[in-house]
């Protein structure tokens, strides 16, 4: 005799069952790999011996996550290839290249993705023509990663490496996600691990910065209409944080900057959106950071977005930027001390920004593919209140302008 085909709901078990096979795999794994960083951890001191410890606790608790929850299925993303050209033309420097994104969808359960991004950079910025000379190179940036759905969780393992002449970086990434209370909220956590290799023309490589990233996020459904967005990082780097070409200013004269070996930032951030009219929406956002060099900074953005019949969606934002400066950043220091930097972005400034992007749906067929074509515009605004131009005194300010150019296919 031959056997007949499984009942539906059998087959809805063993589905199941599979899953919950597949959580407790993760789990074990995660365990393991927790295990091994509290021990290497607790035999190593300073900032990489914690955190080396406080990546372990996350990872346990990356694992707490993946065992609760229903056993409905998670969402994962839809395939999708996009191209997008980009350009930057502002303060001296210019930079432009291209960018990939491809998603695809596996077996329904794994959505593997892969980027490509690349930037050619011509500098002339006012670090470079007041202390060293202009110059062009390239950074080519790779990524591979996937989303794997275990029951109501959506776990992504991804990783990075990007290469330039004079730096190498390397990252791996790992986050959770699950929806909870019948999907009206999304709680997430993440990590990743960064390590770059530090070099300077001429002389080749000579030192490294390590990087640790922790992540957690919440999403809730207020209304049909709104949701809000509340996430918290840390980021913590130990090594080489200087740049080997910036110089200080000491009493008028030039000295190699020093910076701290270590340095741990934390970053709040809360963001809403919603609909106050068919096919009309807005949004805002905070979000606070501060850090052990002793900068805090504030960022405020607003914007809104709409559509115009079946194929145009016009989108406007702004944003407003400010921070104060570092412990030991001095525009010309009057006294010697341990650390000390002339690094713009390290000294108190603020910006602002405005920007608009449209869409046009160009082609499609529903439940198969659909074309997109998108342009993009942002144009900034920065001010330094302390850090001056070299060549005439003054306080120093530039402007900028972004633009973006994208094809979309979701097939």
């Amino acid at each position: 005799m031959k056997a007949r085909a499984a009942a539906p709901a059998c087959k809805g078990e063993a589905v199941v069952a599979t899953d919950v096979r597949v959580a407790d795999v993760c789990r074990r794994l995660l365990r393991r790999a927790q295990r091994k960083l509290l021990s290497l951890g607790r035999h190593r001191d300073g900032v990489r011996g914690q955190a080396l410890v406080a990546s372990a606790h996350l990872l346990s608790t990356l694992g707490a996550l993946l065992a609760t929850g229903d056993v409905a299925a998670a969402d994962l993303p839809g395939d999708r290839a996009d191209l997008m050209l980009h350009s930057f033309t502002g303060g001296g420097v210019d930079a432009w290249g291209p960018a990939l994104f491809v998603r695809k969808n596996v077996l329904g359960k794994v959505s593997m993705f892969g980027t490509y991004y690349a930037d050619i950079v011509s500098n002339a910025s006012i670090d470079v023509v007041t202390t060293a000379s202009p110059y062009r190179e390239t950074r080519n940036e790779f990524g591979l990663g996937g989303d794997y759905a275990v029951r109501d969780s959506v776990l992504t393992l991804a990783g990075s490496y990007s290469t330039e002449p004079d730096y190498r970086a390397s990252a791996v990434n790992v986050d959770v996600s699950t929806e909870t209370f019948s999907g009206m909220t999304t709680v997430g956590l993440g990590y990743t691990y960064g390590s770059d290799d530090v070099g300077k023309k001429g002389e080749g490589f000579f030192d490294h910065a390590k990087h640790w990233r922790y992540r957690v996020g919440v999403s809730q459904v207020l209304s049909p209409r709104w949701v809000a967005n509340a996430n918290f990082e840390v980021v913590s780097d130990s090594g080489f944080l200087a740049s080997p070409y910036r110089v200080a200013l000491v009493f008028a004269a030039a000295v190699p900057e020093r910076l701290p070996g270590t340095r741990t930032s934390r970053t709040l951030q809360f963001r809403v959106i919603g609909e106050v009219a068919p096919n009309v929406s807005v949004r805002g956002e905070y979000r606070y950071f501060w850090d052990t060099w002793d900068i805090t900074a504030h960022n405020f953005g607003v914007g809104a977005a709409t559509r115009l019949g079946e194929k145009w969606l016009l989108d406007a934002y702004g944003r407003y930027y400010s921070q104060n400066g570092a412990l030991f950043f001095s525009n010309n220091a009057t006294t010697e001390t341990e650390y000390v930097t002339r690094n713009r972005q390290l000294s108190p400034f603020d910006s602002w920004s405005v920007g608009g992007k449209v869409t046009y749906a160009l082609a499609g067929v529903p439940g198969r593919y659909e074309v997109l074509l998108s342009g993009a515009l942002e144009y900034w605004q920065t001010n330094y209140s302390e850090f001056t131009d070299l060549r005439t005194g003054s306080l120093y300010s530039y402007n900028a302008t972004v633009a973006q150019v994208f094809a979309t296919l979701l097939f």
